[in-house]
C-alpha cells in the first residue's frame, strides 16, 4: 500500500508542476483581449485558466493527502524522527585527566632549558 501511495504522490508532484508552468500570469489576460491566440482556445478565453486553476487545486489536494498517508505509514514503521533528531548522540567521552603542558613524563632534552617549565 506503500509503494501505491508513493508512487501516486511522485505522479501528483509532476502533475502539480507540470500544470503551474502551463498557467499564464495575470499579465497574460490582457493579450487575449486584443486577439491573441488564447481566445480562440478548446476552453475559450477565461474557461483554459478555470480548467487549469480548478486541476491545480484538485491535484495539489492529492499531493497534501499522500503526504499525509506516507507520514502515517513512516509512523507505523517506529521510524519517525524529528528533524533535529536525524542522527543518534554520541554518548558523553569519558572524563581523561589531561597533564599539564609539559610534563609528559618524559626526559627533558639535551640542551633543552625551558622542557618541564609552564611558561608565564
Amino acid at each position: 500500500m506503500e509503494i501505491i501511495v508513493l508512487i501516486l504522490h511522485v505522479l501528483a508532484a509532476v502533475c502539480v508542476i507540470g500544470l503551474v508552468l502551463l498557467q499564464h500570469g495575470k499579465g497574460a489576460d490582457l493579450g487575449a483581449a486584443f486577439g491573441s491566440g488564447s481566445a480562440g482556445s478548446l476552453f475559450g478565453a477565461s474557461g483554459s485558466a478555470n480548467f487549469l486553476s480548478r486541476s491545480t487545486a484538485v491535484l495539489a489536494a492529492v499531493f497534501f493527502l499522500t503526504s499525509m498517508g506516507l507520514t502515517f505509514f513512516t509512523y507505523e514503521k517506529g521510524q519517525a524522527r524529528g528533524v533535529m533528531a536525524s542522527h543518534k548522540e554520541a554518548p558523553p567521552a569519558p572524563a581523561v585527566p589531561v597533564p599539564p603542558a609539559g610534563a609528559t613524563g618524559q626526559p627533558a632534552a639535551a640542551g633543552d632549558s625551558k622542557a618541564g617549565q609552564i611558561p608565564k
